[in-house]
This record gives C-alpha cells, structure tokens and sequence, in this order.
C-alpha cells in the first residue's frame, strides 16, 4: 500500500496547522482545580475558524458543500486537533455527518448535511454504552410502532451532547438479539430525551443521555446494516489521530525542555537514562502512526482481506492506548516538578491523554476483540 498522502489530503492538513496556530491550551484553566467543567461549551470561535476553511465538511461530497476527501484526511486534520487539544466537537461531528452521508437517504438528509458542513448544525454521536464497557449498540432499544420507532435505555459519556443541535444514538431493534442495529438521528430537545451533566478526565462537559420512550420519524432512522460499525471504527480511528497528536506534542515539550534543562553543567538530553526513555516514546509514536494510516487506509478505501477492517482498527486503538500513556508519563518524569506546575500546558496534556487512553474502551478491550477475530478468521 502507498502511504503518501495526495495532494488534497496535505493541502487539508497544511489549512488546519493555520486554523489551529493560535489555539492555546495552556489558556484553559486545569481540570485538577475545579470539581466543575473547565468551560461550559465548546470553542464556538475556532468552530467557525473550522467552517471557514471548509474544514467541517472534509468527508461531504460535493453536492453538500464538501471536500468529498476520506478518513485519512481527516485523521490528518485531527492530528493537528490533537496537538492543541482544540476544544471543538470535529471528530464526532465530521464521523456522524459521513454516516448520514453513507448510509441515510439522499433526498432527506441533503439540507442537514449542508448545514452541518457549513457549521450551522452541530452533531454529535453517543458512542460509550450504558457504562463505558459495554457495547453501545446495546445500550438503547429500538421499537416499531406504526411508522415511528421508540427509543428506550441510557448512554454514558456522550461528548459535546449540551451543545450539539442533533445527536447520533445506536440503538438495538428489539427482539433481534442484538444482530440488528439502527442509528437514531435525535434533536438535543426531542420530548424524553434528559441530559445529565458528566465531567470527564479532561474537564470537558460530557451528558448521560437518558431516553424515555423517545419517539423519531421514520426520516430521522439509518436501518441501513454496517452503518453502526462503519460509524464505530471511524469513531476509534479519530482517537488514535487525537492521540497520535498530543503525542507527538508533548515528546517536543520534552525534547526541548530537556534539551535546556542543565545538570551538573550539561542539559539532561545529553544523558543516556534520558536519550533512552526519548528514543522508546519516539518508537511509540511511530508505531502510533503506522497503524493509524493503516486503519484509516482500510476505511477510506474499503479495502478486504484475511481480518475485517475492524482488525486494523483495534491494532491501531491498542497502539494510541498504551503509546499515548507511555508518552506522558514520560514526559512528567522527565520534566520533574515542572511537569505538575498548573501555570503549565503538560498537566492538560496529561489529563486528555488519559481520557483519549479510554475513550471507546481501553486497549484490553480492543486485545480481546482482536483475539475473537484471529480465532474467526485463521491466518494460517
């Protein structure tokens, strides 16, 4: 497989490092000083900075206003999203838009998508389940009656849901025994539907989603099969971009701190317990990126073999999981005291790199999963 990116794909990512130059995370206050949200919503400014650049409809096609690009040049965009721990729902807004895009009906969804690649409707997906462990797919039940479907259960954890306009929900159609899903497309004020107010690792405002007999038209369902788990996997890929960023972020915090940090007259980067630790982060990273491109290639182009794509994907979740940990316990080692100083940005960093670490499910989930695939699919 050719790994270089196309032309458009790094005219993307060239216009995202110019959206995202003036973001600073050290501006935002730390999570570890108050027991409420470091902010009540998210950074309208750089959203409309976003829809500006024509950043918020990469994945749309033409029709819509969009770009008509693929996975990769959005994990590109969300690379540099991560670096800066920008404060703004991309992912889970650009992945629903493609899903609606994917799989609902053209001559229903065309306006929405519009407006959403333009910024003026935010979306959002409730991806975590009942609890955060547990598949989302079965966290909320789906049932006919008449032309409508009614929605019943409770999602956890569902980002930027207090200021999203609509919100994605998988839900289980009744009576398949989990083998059928259904994606419901609900306005944040559809009669039934509560938010209860979460706080994450990051200090970011997150919602359980309650669902009380929520009733949705037959226009605002996706029955379509695969959409869930197409949806999912481009989910999971976004985090790994996230996290691919902020690592490679921090590991140059590191590098330049420690390369001015002196000891016994001589910067710290020149001693071999340092260099050694810097070098196995660097690995970490690159491993980090090599199977991102692979799961965001499998994505973009539908491509088969011997493992189902979601095969790539949980290489690559296992991978930003464990590497983005590794990365900042590092770093706050390596910085000493400093790292722990509020006054600064390592300690944000640190605190998102955990919430991405579990974000959809840790990397033992994801090693189970693997394991079910390999059994199911013998590569001997």
């Amino acid at each position: 497989m050719d790994f270089t990116f196309s032309e458009e794909q790094r005219a993307a990512a060239e216009a995202a490092r110019g959206v995202f130059a003036g973001v600073a995370p050290d501006a935002v206050p730390s999570p570890a000083l108050t027991t409420r949200a470091v902010a009540e919503g998210f950074d309208r400014a750089l959203w409309s900075r976003l829809a500006g650049a024509d950043l918020l409809s990469l994945l749309l096609a033409e029709d819509h206003g969009g770009a008509g690009l693929d996975a990769i040049a959005l994990c590109l965009v969300l690379r540099e999203a991560g670096r800066v721990l920008a404060r703004v729902p991309l992912l889970e807004h650009s992945a629903a838009a493609a899903a609606v895009q994917a799989y609902g009906e053209p001559e229903r969804t065309g306006r929405l998508l519009a407006r959403a690649g333009r910024g003026e409707l935010v979306l959002t997906v409730a991806a975590h389940g009942r609890t955060g462990h547990d598949p989302a797919e079965l966290a909320v039940t789906a049932r006919r009656e008449e032309r409508t479907w009614l929605l019943d259960g409770v999602q956890t954890a569902v980002p930027w849901a207090y200021d999203a306009d609509m919100i994605l929900v998988p839900a289980q159609v009744e009576g398949t025994a989990g083998d059928r899903t259904v994606l419901a497309l609900l306005p944040r004020g559809a009669d039934g539907l509560e938010l209860a107010e979460q706080i994450s690792t990051s200090g970011e405002r997150l919602a359980e989603l309650r669902l009380r007999s929520v009733r949705v038209g037959p226009d605002g369902v996706i029955e379509t099969e695969g959409a869930w788990e197409w949806l999912h996997a481009l989910l999971v890929t976004g985090t790994c971009a996230l996290a691919l960023g902020l690592g490679e972020r921090v590991l140059r915090m590191t590098a330049d701190y420690t390369g001015t940090r002196e000891q016994f007259g001589h910067p710290i980067a020149t001693f071999q317990a340092v260099a050694v630790q810097a070098a196995d982060r660097y690995i970490d990273l690159r491993a980090m990126e090599a199977t991102l491109w692979q799961a965001a290639w499998r994505i973009a182009s539908g491509a088969s073999g011997a493992l189902p794509a979601f095969g790539d994907v949980a290489v690559a979740k296992i991978w930003a999981a464990e590497g983005v940990r590794r990365v900042v316990q590092t770093a706050q080692h390596l910085h000493g005291g400093f790292g722990a100083d509020t006054d600064y940005p390592l300690h944000r960093y640190h605190a998102w790199a955990k919430h991405l670490e579990l974000a959809l499910g840790p990397a033992a989930a994801y090693e189970e999963r693997l394991g079910d695939l390999l059994a199911a699919h013998p590569l001997g």
